[in-house]
Parts: C-alpha cells; structure tokens; sequence
C-alpha cells in the first residue's frame, strides 16, 4: 500500500531499529532468501536508505538529501519510481530499445532503430571503463530503483524487474527526442522489413504536430530592478515527461528543477549559483550519406574514394510480445559504414546515418554541469563535448549571462548541403572531428543585456548583439527565425527594471506575431473579393471578427477560436512538397497558398467551429481544454469528464507559452498533450530563490491529491514560491522519511 501523503510518527514501543529490521526480512522475503548476493543486495540498500531523508513539501515535490552524492542517486531514483515508476520503467524501454516487449510488434521499428546504436555489450563495457565516482551513481540508481521494486511488491513492471547500473549509459542525455529519433521509423521498415509487413504507421495532420523545443530567457543585472540576473527555464515537452524535485548531499550537491522520469542529474535547473535551461537546437548535428553499394556474391562492399570497403553487418534480435502474450523474436542482419548505421534507401544508394553516440561522457556532462558554480565551471564540463541536440541558456550570481550552442558539433566542408544526403563516396564530405566551443555562435554578457531562443536561430538571440550569421557555416543552422523568436524579441527589447513577476508576464505574453503576418493578407483577399462571389456574403461575418481582432490570445477571444481553426485547416493543406530553399510553411501560406485556398480554408473552419459549437463565434477557452483523468500515458480524452479553460495556444503561431492541442476522436475540444511542461523564473541574488509550475502535478497516481493540484495554476501561469532553502521548506512539509519507511 502506498503512504506517500500520509504522515508516520514512529512510537517508542516500536523503534527505528525494529521498523528496519523488519523491512530488512520484508525485503528478503520480496527478493528470495537462499542467495547470499541477494542478501547482500538487502543489506546495502538497507544502508543506502538510512543516509537518504526525503521530504516532500506541500505539492508533494520531493526534496532529496543524502550523505554522499551517490546516496542522493539513490533517494531521487526512489522518488521517481514512487511517483511514476510506470514513466521510468516506460523511458528505459525505449532507450534500450526493449518496448516491443511491452507494446507488442507495433513498437518493434523504434526498438530495431534504438539497437542500431544501443548496444548492452557495448554499455557493459563502457560502464566497466567509466570513472569511478560516475560507476559509484550508476550504483546507486540501479540499486535506488531496485529498492523501490523490492518494497513495493504490488508494482509490477512490464518487463524490467530488475535495473543494472549500466542501463543508466543508454539513457544519458534528458532531451524530448534524442537524435536517434530523427531517423524515419516508415523507411527504416521499409529497408529492413519483410515484403508484405504491415506498415504500422499512421500519418496524422500535420497541424497536430506541436513544434518541439523549448524557450529560454537570462537577463542581465543591469537590466532587473534588483540587480540581479534572471533566467526563464521554459522546456515545451509532452506534459508529464518530466518530474520537478530537489537533489543534494553534504558532497556540496544542491541542485533544483526538472528531471527526465528514471534519470539522475537535473536537466534544465538551478543550484545555489547557477541556472542553466536548455533549448533543442536548430543546428545541423545528424547527417546522412548516400553511400554506393557493390555486391560480389554474398559479398557486400561500399565505395570510399578509390577504395572498397566491407559492409559492416551485426545481427540484431528485437524480442516482441505476441498478441496472446506469449513472447517472440524478430532477427535483423543490419548494415553500417564507417559513417554510422543504413537506415534507408534512397534513388539507389544506402543511406547511412552519423550522429553523437558518447553515452559515458553524455553522462558525465549531464551530472557534473549541475554542481558547476560559475561560467568558467560550466564551460570547463562543456569541453567533454558531449550535447548534440540543445542550446543553452545560462545565468549566474555573479551577474554573468551566456549562449552557448551544442557543444558537439562535427566540423565539415561548407561546401556542402547537409541538411541534405550527402556522397558518402567522396572523402571530403566527412566528419573532420568536433569544433572547439568558440567555433561556434556563442555569448557571453552582451551589451543589449538579454539573451534568449526559442529553438529559432542563434543570429536574432541578442538582438543587435546576436552571433553574425556570415560568421559561421551554414550547418550552425538548419530552420531560420521562427514566430516565438520575433515575439521573445519584442518582449524584451528596450524593457527595464525586469523582476520575477514581470518576466513571468513576459513569458505568458499573449500576441501571436504568426498571425499578425498571416490575417492581413487574409483580410486582403476577402476584400478583393466580387460583390457576386458566395464567399463573399458566407464570410463577412467571421472575417469581422478577424478585422477587429488584436492578434492576442485569452479565454474569451472568439478571434483566437476562428483564428486558430482557419491556421490549422490551411496548414494541413498546404503541400509540403513546396518548402524548398529559403521557404517556410509560413511563407507558402503567405505567398504560395493563393487567395482560394485561404478563403476556402476560413470557410472550412467557421463550417467546423459551427458544427462542433454551434456557431463560428466561439471564445478560445470553451475549445481549448486541459484534461488529465488517469495515470495512463496517453489520456483517453472525454468531452462529458472535467477540464479546465486554457487560454495560450500552440508554439506554432508565436505564442510563448506553448499548449499543443488538436481535436481527438469522439471529441469535438482541443485537448492538449505537449508545450509548456516544467515552467520556472530564477533570481541569482545573494541567496537564490525561484517560482515554478509543473504541468497537472507531481505525482502520477490519480489518487494522489498532487495528481493535479497544480492544474489551475500551470493554465493561468501562476508560478508556485519554489522552497529551495531549508527554512522555507521546513515551514511547508508534508511529510519526511527514509526510503522504504
């Protein structure tokens, strides 16, 4: 039974002794008693347990303290598993690429493609090289979570029934999509998967798709009214990917903010010095080469210069569970080059995919950058190289502000385009090892006084004062500016005496800059419209609407409504063949589309909003909707159960804050799924202090009153005080114990 929430007084007829001698026996009892290991297992965990106190305050966050660095592991991997063990387990099945053993053959495409670079042989010899202090919490966290297995026997896993130090390596990098998942699941079943298997994939409209990322904001002293440097960490993730809590140890850990569910460090978060928020990058890090294949027999070769190389090949066994439960085993040959794993084919070459694979140091930044207590700290861990898929946005107390973009860049021939496959036969298009740090756009302390991305460019991330674009190879960016940067610019530029509170506001603006451009050339059309044309008498009304309208999100905004519903219906017609060189699907809706298909497609959407709602005058919250009703992963959403008003829109039209929502089947609402996760504003004074939201709640069990008390707050951005110190949480503890207790 569980008693996260329920406050336990000891009593002195039964003592500490007692109670932990008696979980020691329970523990043995859940293990098995004949093997001396397992005994030994039990009696370490029992003494882990005993240096770890964990206090939950009164949103049921978790504050971690530990003897040692590896005994606060071993607490925040307990805590996890208490609130979502489902979450953890879920993340290591796909970072190992075990999940088909759970979900059945639907998931055995993402497993083969985790495989393809996840390899336990390799992890086991990497965790048996790796340094000692990081083997000590790879420990730790196995045996944190094995502990929690062990007490709670009513927690069955799927399939991890027990977790090994070195599964912590295949998991190091606490980024939404990792790069791995940029290779295309639909063509990786169509080079490796027998003729006539059923493709599983479903293609969904595009407008459902929330653009990934994040928003990250640092000011500078001189610009805050206290003199004190601010940070906006703003992670736009699925909801409930990760878990807020606090770590530290009298190692001199001590560190606040938002862990990937079944990690150990921090991702994006603070401790008593610094703030770092990290935001996915539009740099160019993954590449593809075209390679040309020769076979001889059963020989295969590919062409390098004048050479021929082997093909690489490995046997890869996905394990799968059959629809009656039973289990099964699908066997690939797999192909490599030296340019990493084929993934493809593509007009008659083998398309072979480089990306960073650094599990050790991946792990090794991801934890020392969290106990860094200044820039120069946290530039000396950024030489291990090894993050490919963020920027990041950093603050401190002494005043200092930076960008830094991923520090594992390849250095290539600017020669060429690889946003594109490129000839893997020609030498010259090879990766020339890692640039140094400052071969890449970067700050520190511009004289503008604010630096910010919002997975945009970094050549707009300081205004005036922004990295030149000319100044770098073309491959530091792959996307360009987009809505989110031109309002976080507007936001900023020429604001003073900035405070927690006003930056808050800040990052809940509510302009949408997108429509700002789109909605005129709309108006446009309509009024060029004959007097005699059906559409002109069928949308006079709602184009009214849209003529007055600000451009500025809220729950009663009909605007917003009709606005949203004619960007989403013209945005899953637009062909994306057309995005070429230069061309965004903001610019094909501007320039290509044509007057037609954007008055046909406000017809659409008023004919939509009609049907659903009754009338095409519908106020933005009455559509859009936050709705969490059980602790599954993906929510059965329900028009007839409880949601709340949400009145910030997708990242796709230029709003901050992010709320990714569509329609789902049965329903006629928007509910919403990804965008504004973890949100939290840091000031760097003499003593940090910070407020923070975390989207739904802490915990992950339904019967948990921290299941969704954070609900109403995260839907108007009314960011909760943040208890970092001791004496603010010891005036807001619910409840304090050891784990297993």
């Amino acid at each position: 039974m569980r008693t996260d929430h329920v406050t336990i007084k000891p009593t002195f007829k039964f003592s500490r002794h007692h109670a932990m001698q008696s979980l020691y026996f329970a523990v043995l009892l859940a293990l098995g008693t004949t093997a001396s290991a397992q005994t030994q297992d039990a009696a370490r965990w029992q003494a882990e347990a005993k240096a770890v106190t964990i206090t939950r305050d009164d949103w049921g966050i978790a504050h971690v303290h530990g003897k040692t660095d590896a005994d606060a592991v071993f607490g925040m991997a307990y805590t996890q598993a208490e609130d979502d063990f489902n979450r953890v387990e879920t993340n290591y099945l796909n970072s190992l690429g075990w999940l088909a053993q759970a979900e059945g053959e639907q998931a055995i495409w993402s497993d083969l493609r985790q495989q393809l670079w996840i390899d336990p042989v390799e992890l086991k010899r990497l965790y048996a090289k790796s340094p000692g202090w990081l083997k000590e919490l790879m420990n730790a966290w196995a045996d944190g979570l094995n502990y929690y297995l062990a007490t709670h026997p009513d927690v069955h896993p799927r399939v991890i029934t027990h977790f090994e130090p070195w599964m912590a390596l295949s998991f190091s990098e606490g980024s939404i999509g990792g790069d791995i998942e940029r290779v295309s699941l639909k063509d990786l079943q169509a080079f490796y998967g027998k003729t006539g298997d059923k493709v599983a994939f479903v293609d969904t409209p595009s407008s459902w798709v929330e653009p990934t990322g994040s928003n990250g904001i640092a000011i500078a002293p001189r610009l805050t009214a206290d003199g004190h440097a601010l940070l906006l960490i703003n992670p736009h993730t699925s909801f409930f990917f990760r878990s807020e809590l606090q770590m530290s140890s009298d190692a001199g850990l001590d560190a606040y903010g938002a862990v990937t569910w079944g990690q150990f460090f921090i991702y994006q978060g603070f401790n008593k010095h610094i703030g770092w928020m990290h935001t996915s990058t539009t740099a160019d890090v993954v590449d593809e080469f075209a390679e040309t294949i020769q076979r001889d027999g059963g020989k295969l070769s590919y062409r390098y210069g004048k050479e021929l190389r082997p093909v690489t090949t490995r046997t890869i066994r996905v394990a799968y569970r059959k629809a009656d439960g039973s289990k099964g085993e699908r066997s690939f040959t797999t192909y490599a080059t030296h340019h990493g794993p084929v993934v493809r084919e593509q007009d008659g070459k083998w398309i072979a995919t480089a990306l960073m694979n650094k599990p050790m140091e991946a792990l090794e930044q991801s934890w020392l950058r969290t106990k860094a207590n200044d820039f120069t700290s946290f530039m000396k861990i950024a030489e291990l190289k090894a993050n490919s898929s963020n920027n990041t946005i950093f603050a401190d107390d002494k005043g200092d502000i930076a960008y830094l973009h991923p520090q594992f860049i390849p250095k290539r021939d600017n020669r060429f385009d690889y946003t594109k496959p490129v000839d893997g036969s020609d030498p010259a298009t090879d990766w020339q090892g890692l640039l140094p740090l400052d071969a890449a756009p970067h700050l520190l302390n511009p004289a503008n006084g604010w630096i910010m991305n919002t997975n945009n460019w970094p050549y707009s991330a300081a205004g005036a004062y922004s990295p030149k674009r000319e100044s770098y190879p073309r491959y530091m960016d792959s996307v360009g500016e987009n809505p989110r940067g031109i309002h976080a610019t507007m936001v900023l530029s020429d604001k003073h005496d900035f405070t927690m509170a006003s930056l808050i506001t800040s990052a809940f603006d509510s302009y949408l800059p997108a429509f700002a451009r789109q909605l005129p050339i709309l108006l446009a059309d309509y009024d060029k419209l004959p007097a005699a044309d059906p559409l002109k008498k069928k949308l006079a009304g709602p184009i009214a609407l849209l003529r007055g309208w600000d451009f500025r999100w809220g729950i009663a905004s009909m605007p917003t409504s009709l606005a949203v519903f004619w960007g989403d219906t013209l945005w899953d017609k637009v062909d994306k063949s057309d995005v070429s060189e230069g061309l965004s699907v903001y610019d094909i809706m501007a320039e290509r589309a044509g007057a037609k298909a954007r008055l046909d497609a406000l017809a659409e959407a008023a004919d939509r909003l009609e049907k659903d709602f009754g009338s095409w005058g519908v106020p933005w919250g009455e559509v859009n909707r936050y709705q969490r009703l059980n602790s599954d992963l993906q929510q059965p959403f329900d028009d007839s159960k409880p949601s709340i008003p949400v009145p910030f829109t997708s990242s796709r039209w230029g709003s901050l804050a992010s709320f990714g929502a569509h329609r789902w089947p049965g329903t006629r609402r928007y509910y919403g799924t990804s965008g504004n996760s973890f949100v939290a504003v840091v000031e760097f004074g003499d003593k940090v202090r910070a407020r923070a939201i975390t989207a739904g709640g802490e915990s992950g069990h339904p019967a948990s009153p921290h299941f969704n008390d954070e609900a109403e707050r995260y839907t108007t951005g009314n960011l909760r005080p943040v208890y970092f110190w001791p004496e603010d949480l010891k005036q807001h503890t619910e409840r304090s114990y050891h784990p297993g207790s």
